[in-house]
C-alpha cells in the first residue's frame, strides 16, 4: 500500500510539472481568437497549426534557431573542455595556494551576470567585438560551477588508478585523456546539459551585445513576439514548444550518464 502511494504521488508530481509545457502546447494549437477566452478549453475548435506557420512568417526563425543551437554547442564544448583541464589541475596536482585559489574562483559564483554586464560591453567595444558571434560566446568560455561539479568527480576516482598509469609510463596529459575523463563521463553529460539549457536560455548578454537580426539568438526572437499593444500568445506558445525540443532530445540522450551522476554523488 505504501508502495502504490508512492506510485500517486509521483504521478501526481509529473503531472503538475508537465502541465505548463502542455498548456503551451495547446495554446499554440488554438486560433488566436479562442486564446483569450473564459474559461479556458483543452480542446479548443479549429486546433491547428496555423500559429507555426505564422511563426515562420514573422521572423527569420530557422537562421535564429541554427545561431542558438550552435552557439550552445560551442559555449558546451568549450566550457566541458576549460572546466575539466582546471578539474584534474584542482583536484590532482599539488600546487601552492590550490585550497585558496580554488575558494576564491568558486567566490565568482556569487557575483550575478547583471553586475559583470557593463565591464564586459566596455571590454568588448574596446577591442571592437561587440555584435559578433564571439561577443555572445566570451562569457561562457569557461564556468565556476563546471569546476566544482567536475572536481568532484574527479576526486571520486581513486588516486591507484593515476599511479598504475604513471608505472605504465604516463604523464598528466594521458592520465586526464585516458583515465580520468572516461570515468567521469556521467558528470560531464551532467554539466552538458547543464551548459547547453543555461547558454540556450540566455537573454539578458545576448540582448546587450547583439545588434543586427543576423547574430540574433532564439531567447530574442521569441521577446521580439510580444507586440507593443497586442500579442498573438498562440504564436508565442509555438515558440516556446519549438525552443524546448532540442533541450529536451539532449536530455534523453544524456539522462542515463545523468541519472547515474546524481546516483553516484548524491547530487539532488
Amino acid at each position: 500500500m505504501a508502495k502504490a502511494g508512492k506510485y500517486v504521488v509521483v504521478v501526481l508530481g509529473a503531472l503538475v510539472m508537465l502541465f505548463p509545457f502542455g498548456w503551451a502546447v495547446i495554446t499554440s494549437l488554438t486560433p488566436s481568437g479562442a486564446v483569450l477566452q473564459t474559461p479556458p478549453d483543452f480542446t479548443p475548435d479549429g486546433a491547428g497549426f496555423g500559429a507555426y506557420e505564422r511563426l515562420l512568417e514573422t521572423m527569420p526563425f530557422w537562421r535564429i534557431m541554427v545561431n542558438s543551437l550552435w552557439i550552445a554547442v560551442a559555449s558546451t564544448v568549450f566550457q566541458l573542455v576549460t572546466s575539466s583541464m582546471a578539474a584534474y589541475a584542482f583536484a590532482r596536482l599539488p600546487f601552492p595556494g590550490r585550497g585558496a585559489l580554488f575558494a576564491v574562483y568558486l567566490a565568482t559564483l556569487m557575483v550575478p551576470l547583471q553586475v559583470l554586464v557593463v565591464p564586459l560591453f566596455i571590454e568588448m567595444r574596446t577591442f571592437n567585438l561587440t555584435d559578433t558571434y564571439f561577443a555572445v560566446l566570451a562569457p561562457t568560455i569557461a564556468s565556476a560551477f563546471g569546476v566544482f561539479l567536475l572536481r568532484q568527480a574527479v576526486q571520486q576516482v581513486p588516486k591507484e588508478f593515476d599511479e598504475a598509469a604513471v608505472l605504465d609510463g604516463a604523464g598528466h596529459f594521458r592520465i586526464f585523456a585516458l583515465v580520468v575523463l572516461p570515468l567521469i563521463r556521467p558528470a560531464l553529460a551532467t554539466f552538458a546539459v547543464f551548459g547547453f539549457m543555461a547558454s540556450w536560455n540566455s537573454y539578458l548578454w545576448p540582448l546587450v551585445i547583439i545588434r543586427s537580426p543576423e547574430f540574433m539568438t532564439l531567447p530574442l526572437g521569441l521577446a521580439n513576439l510580444h507586440g507593443q499593444f497586442t500579442t498573438e500568445w498562440n504564436v508565442v506558445m509555438a515558440g516556446s514548444v519549438v525552443s524546448v525540443v532540442p533541450i529536451l532530445v539532449l536530455y534523453l540522450f544524456a539522462q542515463k550518464h545523468v541519472i547515474a551522476s546524481v546516483a553516484q554523488s548524491g547530487l539532488k
